[in-house]
C-alpha cells in the first residue's frame, strides 16, 4: 500500500506533538500595544459632512470658521 506524501507508517502523533512542542517554546508572548502619546493642542485632519446651511452659518464669520466648528463641539463635548 502506497503511503501518501508526508504521512509514514508510524502516524501522525509523535510529528504533532513535536510540532506542538516546538510551537510552544519558540511563540512570541503576545504583546499590549502601547497607547498613542497625546500632546496637548494638536488638530487631527478628519473628513466631517455638515449640512450647508451650517457650513455657511460658521463661514459666514470669516476666517477662523473652522476654529469656531472646534469650539461649538467642544462646548457640546462639555469640555
Amino acid at each position: 500500500m502506497m503511503m501518501p506524501p508526508g504521512k509514514s507508517r508510524r502516524g501522525d502523533s509523535a510529528r504533532d506533538a513535536a510540532e506542538a512542542a516546538f510551537k510552544s517554546v519558540t511563540k512570541k508572548p503576545v504583546e499590549a500595544v502601547p497607547e498613542a502619546r497625546k500632546v496637548p493642542g494638536v488638530k487631527s485632519i478628519v473628513s466631517l459632512r455638515l449640512d450647508q446651511d451650517v457650513l455657511e452659518y460658521f463661514q459666514e464669520g470669516g476666517p477662523g470658521w473652522q476654529e469656531r466648528i472646534n469650539e461649538a463641539l467642544r462646548k457640546a463635548a462639555g469640555k
